[in-house]
């Protein structure tokens, strides 16, 4: 079956042109089942895949796909084609799997909505260019597949394009990751340059045979493509678009959160490990950014009463969480938290989602209470969530994975154990503002109006996350639990193992300050009677530390002031001119369009007239 690896990508890809060119004429039914079935057949063929590569794996547990040759000149070549090994592996689940259930989801939860079929359609697109992303056995092919998720993001952020503040979100998040997008693209311009390839695999492996650590180039590509993973997962300074994408639809959200784009930084970072092992002070930084952006982000969703944006500053710090795992060199750890935290980011926004439908998509969480008896369907998925956020031990999946992280920093000397901190006061800070949310909304005093019915497009969707954030952990347990490692079994042919912790101290304390965090937040917030006080430094932290406001000051404002003053400079001056030539051109040719005959006959002979003296003349 790893023939049909091309049809991962493609079915998807398909089913989003069929939407794009036939929305307008399908019915509602016939593009929910477009959009779904698509990527649903994506997901069964690549579980399918999937199982024939883990029972007969390929030589050197890699099979690569050549689809077709773009061009060779002279020793460089780039051919366009898709690599299966065990990380893309992983990626490829994650993505078609979790896709499938936001887009069933997504059925029932934009029922009445116009644009229905292009929804599906970008949905689609969305889908197909993360599988390309994480296929792509080139890095050409990975960078069409990071730009697709780049514009998907775009059209989905802005879909309801009647809100002029909707239009604004998507263009930040656009602009934002760009910025990272050019870093990214300068640094395979020196990879090709400097290796001679763009072929992912053969760079990795020239890059040791090129360069000794820490060498002045090599250190300069690992920022570069450290700049591109910033951008596209939201990590400091890149940071600021996430929030405001929020206004899109929430399935959109949760697949940006869970399956797509914010997590293609990570498995950037992962995929040219090789790069950053090179580049020690690139890869500590990756450590430090991570650390920076999960305290910064747990702070601010402390003061958020938006419950999207609290999910939304959520993920910011669990990806920081995977950006601190890469700088201390726990590769598995990383990928390993990126799985759960799709499991259970997805069933957050789903959950959320569930409740604003039956609230009349109402989001702000002191304005619903009492949800946990009348909407008990998305409470518990809601509970389950939060509690793999929050990384409630034992029994659920958030746990292991933070654990994993957590150990790998520990045992990575001074600077990890630094990280480790940076890590624990972000777990205690993850209880109190996630289980913040779950007892104002659910325990709260009662004010929402609540109405209408889930069908099953929702309820199980919300099942299936539900169990894979409680059981989705067990594939890789510390030697305390037992020592279970088939995650990191199956990535060691792609990503070094780190050390492991030898003494269980650290995994405890992390699980006491855990629990205590969400012991705080119910002495703090169970059944509140009022929204939080307006301090300055709640203000602080509602506003993510100012850095929007600092951008503004800093870049938005003097560039919409020079664009201002410079509205009529010279250059317009040119163009004008040539406008102004066209026209009287235009005008003057145009006046000798007469329709009289004689006139015609008259300019005949005159230039006939012409052309003989000329040549006489000569």
């Amino acid at each position: 079956m790893r023939e049909f690896l091309w049809l991962v990508p493609a079915l998807p890809l398909l089913g989003s042109v069929i939407l794009m060119l036939g929305s307008a004429r399908l019915s509602v039914r016939a593009s929910a089942m477009i959009g779904v079935l698509s990527v649903g057949l994506a997901a069964l063929l690549a579980l399918v895949i999937s199982f024939g590569f883990l029972l007969e794996p390929p030589a050197g547990d890699v099979y690569q796909q050549t689809l077709w040759r773009w061009f060779h000149v002279s020793s460089f070549s780039v051919n366009i084609g898709l690599r299966l090994d065990p990380l893309s592996l992983l990626m490829m689940l994650i993505t078609s799997g979790v896709g499938f259930l936001i887009h069933l989801f997504a059925t029932e939860f934009m029922e009445g909505e116009q644009g229905y079929g292009r929804f599906f359609a970008h949905l689609n697109l969305f889908v197909a260019a993360m599988l390309l992303l994480v296929l792509a056995r080139n890095f050409l092919v990975l960078y069409a597949g990071w730009e697709g998720v780049g514009l998907c993001s775009y059209l989905l952020i802005g879909f309801w394009w009647g809100d002029p503040l909707n239009g604004l979100a998507a263009r930040k998040a656009f602009i934002v990751t760009r910025i990272g997008d050019t870093a990214f693209l300068i640094g395979l311009l020196l990879i090709a340059t400097h290796l001679g390839t763009l072929n992912i695999a053969s760079a990795m492996t020239r890059a040791p045979e090129t360069w000794d650590v820490a060498s002045p180039m090599v250190t300069l590509i690992a920022f570069l493509l450290l700049g591109g993973a910033v951008g596209k997962s939201a990590q400091l300074p890149l940071h600021t678009w996430l929030p405001d994408a929020m206004a899109g639809p929430t399935p959109v959200s949760a697949l940006i959160h869970a399956a797509t784009m914010v997590t293609a930084g990570v498995y950037l970072i992962a995929r040219t490990h090789a790069l950053f092992l090179l580049a020690p002070i690139a890869q500590f930084t990756v450590g430090i950014v991570g650390a920076l952006t999960l305290l910064l982000a747990g702070f601010s969703a402390l003061a958020q009463n938006d419950i999207k944006r609290v999910l939304a500053y959520s993920t910011m710090s669990q990806i920081g969480y995977m950006f601190v795992a890469l700088g201390v060199g726990a590769w598995g750890a990383a990928m390993f938290h990126l799985m759960t935290h799709a499991f259970f980011k997805a069933l957050l926004f789903l959950s959320a989602g569930a409740v604003t439908m039956r609230l009349h998509h109402e989001q702000d969480i002191f304005k619903m209470g009492g949800l946990w008896r009348r909407l008990p369907v998305a409470f518990w998925s809601f509970l389950i969530g939060s509690a793999a956020l929050a990384a409630l031990p034992l029994i659920t999946a958030g746990f292991y994975s933070k654990e994993a992280i957590l150990s790998g920093a520990w045992v990575d000397g001074t600077s990890g154990r630094v990280l480790w901190g940076a890590g624990v006061v972000g777990a205690f800070v993850t209880g109190v503002y996630i289980f913040r949310v779950v007892f104002i909304a659910f325990f709260g005093e009662e004010h929402a109006h609540v109405s209408g019915r889930y069908g099953w497009r929702v309820i199980v969707p919300l099942i299936v996350l539900s169990t894979l954030s409680l059981v989705g952990g067990f594939i890789q347990l510390p030697p305390a639990f037992g020592h279970i490692t088939l995650l990191s079994d199956l990535l060691s042919a792609v990503v070094p193992a780190p050390l492991e912790a030898t003494t269980v101290l650290p995994l405890l304390f992390a699980s006491f300050v855990s629990i205590f965090g969400i012991v705080l937040a119910a002495v703090l917030y169970w059944r509140p009677t009022h929204a939080q006080a307006d301090t300055p430094l709640w203000r602080f932290w509602h506003a993510a530390a100012g850095f929007d406001w600092l951008y503004d000051r800093l870049l938005v404002c003097p560039l919409l002031w020079a664009a201002r003053i410079d509205r009529n400079d010279f250059i317009d001056r040119v163009y004008s001119g040539i406008v102004w030539a066209t026209r009287a051109g235009h005008f003057a040719v145009r006046r000798t369009q007469s329709g009289r005959v004689r006139l015609y006959a008259a300019g005949l002979a005159l230039g006939s007239i012409c052309l003989i003296a000329i040549a006489v003349l000569r």
